[in-house]
């Protein structure tokens, strides 16, 4: 979150797609509904809004996921005993109330799943993950105003689109992209569940839990599908729409170690920013573009120093360095991949003792 996240235009599809999601589960979880009752006669307005949301539901629940009808998954979830369905409509009843959580007092964020037989809840599971494997990618039922549409719904490509679009920092289809989270390259865009969806599925399509990044910021490594909270608590982390990161994160430099230290510009963020930072090894990743770049900036000045030798020019001076540096710095274009780490990076080269530190590293006559 070192660059500004906001919403898109087709966020409102997202949401509403979300509402329909809790419809479903909320009808599977009726106590007055078992499995005989999944049937497309009983699934259309008033128990959805809207007679097309009916009919994109009940043929969403005909597609087929590892063989089977998303269907058998429904039934199986209504088919629940009565305390497992209380259990469940418990969980969801927070979990879908997540901006909560980021307001004063929220309710206990559960950490773990339901108290509902692994069967259940894997049905549970892979219905609420499909509808944006399956449905979001092939397209919801509505307009980007949230409208509801029999065709030409918005879809993960047109959300990944839209996202990229406008959250591009050069307006030049042909300018590199920078990654919303880490300020790098935006190369492979990969849509990350902030709070993961293999444990909250509620959450799959949730606008506030969808977000565009790059593949680095997305692995196993780093973000993946690790945990965005502490034991449930919230406090202490940031999030991608409703607590943003941006403008909070001061980058700092080890001179000694040419090395990137993140820091809290506010001193009440300095969990939210070390917990960032854990969870993207954000400084090991700024601390490696930090050194690179100053090999980079190196092999300049040794290249231009051995030229100047080589046509028995005078060598460089500490002042011409300084000046080289300072060009160099005023060149450095704000939207491009690692503007910030750039910046500190000029900084820390400009340093006094960095400055007389080239005569041995360039073996340069100053």
């Amino acid at each position: 979150m070192l660059k500004p996240i906001r919403h898109i235009a087709c966020t409102p599809a997202l949401r509403a797609c979300r509402r329909l999601q809790e419809h479903l589960a909320a009808w599977l979880c009726d106590v007055n509904v078992g499995s005989a009752d999944i049937v497309k006669v009983n699934l259309m307005p008033p128990r959805v809004p809207t007679q097309i949301e009916a009919d994109w539901l009940w043929a969403f629940l005909q597609r087929e996921l590892a063989e089977k009808p998303l269907l058998l998954r429904a039934q199986a979830v209504a088919d629940m005993s009565l305390a497992d369905k209380g259990l469940l409509n418990d969980w969801i009843a927070v979990v879908s109330n997540l901006e909560r959580q980021f307001q004063p007092n929220p309710p206990a964020w559960p950490i773990a799943r339901p108290a509902v037989p692994d069967a259940k809840w894997q049905a549970f599971r892979e219905l609420m993950e499909a509808f944006y494997e399956k449905g979001f990618r092939s397209g919801l039922p509505y307009a980007a105003n949230g409208s509801p549409v029999t065709h030409d719904g918005v879809t993960y490509a047109q959300f990944v689109k839209e996202f990229s679009d406008t959250h591009r920092l050069n307006p030049n289809p042909d300018a590199r992209e920078v990654c919303v989270l880490c300020g790098g390259e935006l190369k492979d865009i990969e849509v990350d569940h902030w709070i993961a969806k293999s444990v909250y599925p509620i959450l799959s399509v949730c606008a506030d839990n969808l977000l565009p990044i790059c593949g680095e910021c997305n692995s196993t490594d780093n973000k993946g599908t690790k945990d965005v909270h502490v034991q449930g608590g919230f406090s202490d982390w940031f999030h991608p729409y409703r607590r943003h990161a941006n403008g909070n994160i001061r980058l700092n430099y080890n001179l000694q170690k040419r090395s990137i230290i993140s820091a809290p510009i506010n001193p009440t963020d300095a969990a939210k920013v070390a917990n960032l930072d854990k969870l993207l090894n954000l400084s090991k990743r700024w601390t490696r573009e930090f050194k690179a770049e100053y090999a980079k900036q190196q092999g300049v000045l040794l290249q231009r120093e051995r030229r100047r030798i080589k046509t028995s020019q005078a060598r460089y001076t500490q002042n011409e360095v300084l000046v080289h540096l300072q060009n160099e710095q005023d060149n450095l274009v704000s939207t491009e991949p690692h503007y910030e780490v750039h910046s500190i990076l000029f900084i820390a080269m400009l340093d006094q003792s960095r400055l007389a530190a080239w005569k041995v590293e360039l073996e340069l006559v100053i």
